[in-house]
């Protein structure tokens, strides 16, 4: 591993406890814009959020990249850049979408995905942030970085846009396409957590998402977990159903990973579908085309609601360090937020959170489920 670009004056979180010196390490050849939009992203993170980022990947581009961002910006901007904390970590192979998962993680060590997850695994960095193949960033993660200590299975955790102001955290949308009771128990405590540091919410509401509200209703992996989930302290409001995520009554919604990456894509498509639908009829008359004009700003803001670049990337949660995994197709503006999921993760110390009430949580009756 090696270090070939550094700027790096150091900088700080401070939270109650202690001092961070925080560093997000961001796949760079990860995306279907790589590594123009990581590298902007980067430079906007380290410009905003006071972290240091590594770009892991392929020198000479990410360097490429680097002096044409230099060279177009801005005066302002270039004096915040060089004076941020910025470095380049050499990674020779990239991992596409392509690539077979399991084939690829093992064959490709030096893959900036592996690079990245190295950093995180030895210390040098807190957090891998990576819009590349997802399969392969989990797999990576669960292999090299490693799961929690009381965590069976990490989950991957996103946020829906609400009728409120607070989103809901929706998880598994995606790691574990099978699962057992107990993980979907673990699966609320994460997600409780997450939604209480990060999203801000004092006490999480979380649902179990079913085919029915009824306790009855289900298959057998949500009837055996709705019995755990009623009996473990969360703030467990029974079953959902899939019309509830996004009406702001519950602020955590349980699923497996197979059911959650079916909604969560579902959703994307939905909301794709109804900004191409409003642009289309807002297009279509000069009646319309005018009362675009007056209506533009409520437009710019439900668009900026439904937008997956606000909410940057999806953790994983359950690792032992912090991974965050972002859209294939991510802007600049996507890769920085997701730099500042990971940020505020690490800050709100999520994991050791995570492993206290797991630990507290340990039981005859929860391990008779495993």
């Amino acid at each position: 591993m090696r270090i070939v670009a550094i700027r790096n004056p150091q900088f700080a979180i401070r939270n109650s406890q202690f001092l961070i010196m925080l560093k997000i390490a961001v796949d760079a050849m990860g995306g279907d814009y790589a590594p123009a939009n990581e590298v902007e992203g980067a430079v906007e993170a380290a410009r905003d959020l006071d972290v240091g980022v590594l770009l892991v990947g392929r020198s000479e581009q990410i360097q490429a990249e680097l002096d044409r961002h230099r060279r177009t910006r801005a005066v302002g901007a270039v004096r915040h850049w060089r004076t941020s904390s910025i470095e380049i970590v050499e990674a020779p192979e990239v991992i596409t979408m392509d690539d077979p998962v399991a084939v690829s993680v093992r064959r490709k060590k030096n893959s900036s995905i592996r690079v990245a997850a190295k950093l995180v695994r030895d210390g040098q960095a807190q957090a891998l942030v990576s819009a590349g193949n997802t399969g392969a960033v989990m797999m990576t993660s669960k292999l090299v970085i490693g799961a929690l200590p009381r965590v069976d299975r990490p989950a991957l955790a996103a946020i829906l846009p609400t009728l409120t102001a607070q989103g809901t955290v929706i998880l598994d949308v995606g790691a574990n396409a099978e699962c057992k009771p107990k993980h979907l128990y673990d699966f609320a405590v994460m997600g409780s957590l997450y939604s209480r540091v990060i999203v801000g919410v004092p006490n999480p509401r979380v649902g179990l998402l079913s085919i029915g509200e009824e306790e009855a209703k289900g298959n057998d992996l949500t009837k055996e977990a709705f019995k755990l989930l009623k009996n473990s302290g969360l703030n467990f409001i029974g079953n959902i159903e899939g019309r509830d995520m996004y009406n702001g009554q519950v602020d955590v919604v349980v699923c497996d990973g197979f059911t959650g990456n079916v909604a969560l894509k579902v959703s994307e498509g939905v909301f794709e579908f109804i900004m191409e639908l409003l642009r289309h009829e807002l297009r279509a008359s000069l009646k319309t085309k005018a009362g675009a004009m007056l209506t533009r700003p409520a437009f710019r803001k439900f668009k900026q609601r439904l937008d997956y670049a606000e909410y940057g990337g999806a953790p994983l949660l359950g690792i032992k360090g912090v991974t965050v995994i972002c859209h294939g197709r991510s802007s600049a503006k996507a890769i920085r937020n997701a730099i500042a999921v990971a940020r505020d993760y690490c800050v709100g110390e999520v994991n050791g959170k995570i492993e206290a009430q797991l630990g507290a949580a340990v039981s005859v009756a929860l391990d008779g489920h495993r």
